[in-house]
């Protein structure tokens, strides 16, 4: 039992099923479904969060009817050989003493892809349409309404067969089964709309069909945002009559609480909260819940750190916190914090990048910290160093931090050379941007793994041929980073004129007058730059990319651009800087010969394309790897994973990892 966190680690009955401990994995789509079954890389990705320790995974969403599909990838519970996944996972995570349950669930209208690159076709109570897919839904029929409602039990009835402890009906960020509850997107007059007990009766149904199906043996837990959160969504006060209408039912064990909707770029942020938002920042929603129903009450939102879910247990806001990414980027950190060894876990930073961000390109999960996440079966157990390994690491940025804490965890001997003050890169500036204080925990994490691991690191220290003479390396990895770029531009005048590395590093006194920041990339650094300065004067954010953030994940995109709408900056997007004179700007269109005069600048801040930077010194018959952005200017997510795949390399041999 933890001394520091005793109330996460007390057990807890889910009707059935008791827990070890408070810590939940929520559902969350991993891309790592083998057409739409469960595969060897989630069953090894959930059973390492098992082996760390968490009291409850939940898995990712099931559909429980062919017109549930709301991606291409998306697992499916209505194939009778999706029953053997199912059984696989369950035994790998039952092996670690860890409960598992499956969501079921239903999108409505709230479709991503269509067949074969055409627009997405969905289904929903009423043909109300969705802004954010865009997607204009068929309206149901009622012979398909209680096929679905049917399509609940069975897909239930598969998965506990199976040996799944649970499932969960998934009702949250409006999906299908609330989309019947709210009077804007429901506007049937049949059995199933009209009124607030018709609106009800599909979610009633289809928790009345989970349970049917499985019995009293077996969990059935309900998902369900606390509020909408957007502008016409769903209110708190709207969920809670649900929640007593469910409740009154007496079917379910649990209720787990978000916040959100997906039909909006409003709501659709709260699914995965970016750092803007406060830790544990939805469990006012969930405490309202609780006061509301007897059962058990799980909560999610920005819970990263075992203290906050310590508080909000203690507070009475719920019974059970979701720790879903802080167990993405420390699958250990349930058993770290059991023996209260706080100062080994590398927290979470909600940058969204790899997690949610990977999902929504298409790709298998990770994280930009443990790229090992969603890669178990390729990085996993560490390999062991077999020979007297000697490596040297040049430059202490995140690539180079990773590098030698996973060679050094192997067993090589490592020395890393930083000539900066302090290691870390450019992160130490992005955490100086608004909002982005918490991405300097990644420099943080990743210095103290390397040096847990045994790695040696001086600081104060470039490369030099004294060094490679009295360490005598078998290999170099340079992780040297990158260097600004200057643009060619046609100049008149004095302006005033900077790089975005210079602005943070050693922020100048501006002239009063307004800025332009000229953006390359649409990533974190213009947006971060006009958020720092749109308060105190006028800025214009022009940009390369086709429009702001076009760089940033979605979610942490729409809540900075909030602030910038409301903070009234500026946005030119295609076009890029030609040309200054002492007040004017000069933006030329990527688009066409177009040129486009933006006055009253008096300070011009570049954000351009970077150039890696590699020391000029000779390291003779010495193996050199070149990692992050000195191998090419690009983000953290690159440069953390090529330490990992140069550091195993160095261990195993070239070519031990495939890409």
């Amino acid at each position: 039992m933890s001394s520091l966190f005793p109330h996460l680690f007390s057990p807890l009955d889910l009707g059935p099923l008791r827990l070890r401990n408070r810590i939940v994995s929520s559902g969350h789509d991993t891309m790592l479904a083998e057409d739409g079954l469960i595969g060897p890389d989630l069953v090894a990705y959930h059973e390492r969060r098992a082996a760390g320790g968490a009291g409850l995974i939940v898995l990712q969403v099931s559909g429980v009817h062919e017109t549930a599909r709301y991606t291409s990838h998306v697992l499916m519970a209505t194939d009778p050989e999706s029953a053997a996944g199912y059984r696989a996972l369950a035994e790998a995570v039952h092996a670690h003493g860890t409960g598992i349950i499956a969501q079921l669930f239903h999108p409505g209208r709230e479709v991503m892809d269509g067949e074969q690159g055409m627009a997405p076709q969905a289904v929903a109570p009423s043909d109300e349409p969705q802004e954010r897919f865009h997607v204009v839904p068929q309206a149901l029929d009622a012979e398909t309404i209680r096929e679905i409602i049917a399509g609940y039990g069975r897909a239930a009835a598969l998965i506990c067969d199976a040996g799944v402890d649970g499932v969960e009906v998934v009702a949250s960020h409006g999906y299908l089964p609330i989309q019947f509850a709210n009077p804007r997107v429901n506007t049937r007059t049949d059995e199933y709309g009209g009124t607030p007990e018709n609106r009800m009766r599909f979610l009633l149904e289809a928790i009345e069909s989970t349970r049917t199906a499985v019995g009293p043996h077996r969990v059935v837990g309900l998902r369900i945002s606390g509020d909408d959160l957007t502008s016409d969504g769903m209110a708190s006060d709207e969920f809670l009559d649900v929640i007593r209408a469910v409740e009154e039912q007496g079917l379910l064990d649990y209720v787990s609480v978000t916040a959100g909707d997906s039909s909006t770029l409003q709501g659709a942020q709260h699914i995965v909260p970016p750092m803007q938002y406060e830790p544990v920042y939805a469990g006012g929603l969930s405490g309202e819940v609780k006061k509301a129903m007897e059962l058990p009450v799980m909560v999610a939102g920005r819970i990263n750190q075992p203290h906050e879910a310590e508080q909000a247990i203690r507070d009475g806001q719920a019974d059970l916190c979701i720790m879903t990414r802080a167990m993405i980027c420390d699958p250990e950190i349930a058993s770290k914090a059991e023996r209260d060894a706080v100062d080994e876990i590398r927290a979470c930073i909600g940058c969204n990048q790899a997690c949610i961000g990977h999902f929504q390109q298409g790709v298998g999960i990770s994280c930009i910290q443990h790229p090992e996440s969603g890669r178990e079966l390729t990085f996993l157990p560490r390999p062991v160093v077999r020979r007297r390994a000697r490596l040297l690491v040049v430059g202490g940025g995140p690539a180079g931090l990773k590098a030698a804490a996973v060679a050094a965890e192997a067993g090589a001997e490592v020395l890393l050379v930083e000539r900066e003050r302090r290691v870390g890169g450019q992160v130490l500036l992005a955490e100086r941007l608004p909002h982005r204080a918490e991405f300097g925990g990644a420099a943080t994490n990743l210095e103290a793994e390397a040096r847990r691991s045994g790695a040696e690191i001086r600081t104060r220290t470039p490369v030099s041929e004294e060094i490679l003479a009295s360490f005598l390396p078998d290999q170099v990895i340079l992780a040297t980073g990158s260097t600004d770029r200057e643009p060619a531009l046609e100049l008149a005048g004095e302006p005033t004129l900077l790089t975005a590395r210079r602005f943070l590093s050693d922020p100048p006194e501006l002239s009063r007058g307004g800025v332009l920041i000229a953006d390359w990339k649409g990533d974190w650094t213009g947006l971060g730059i006009a958020a720092a300065l749109a308060r105190r004067r006028p800025v214009t954010l022009a940009t390369a990319a086709s429009f702001p953030g076009a760089a940033v994940q979605q979610y942490t995109r729409t809540a900075l651009m909030g602030e910038l709408i409301r903070a009234r900056v500026t946005f030119v997007s295609d076009v890029r800087l030609a040309g200054l004179d002492d007040s004017t700007a000069y933006l030329q269109s990527t688009l066409c010969d177009e040129v486009l005069e933006v006055e009253d600048i008096a300070t011009t801040i570049l954000s351009q394309p970077p150039r890696a930077s590699v020391p000029h010194l000779g390291f003779g018959s010495v193996p050199v790897v070149r990692i992050g952005d000195c191998r090419a200017p690009r983000t953290v997510e690159e440069a953390v994973y090529e330490g990992l795949v140069a550091a195993t390399e160095f261990v195993l041999g070239p070519s031990a990892v495939s890409a």
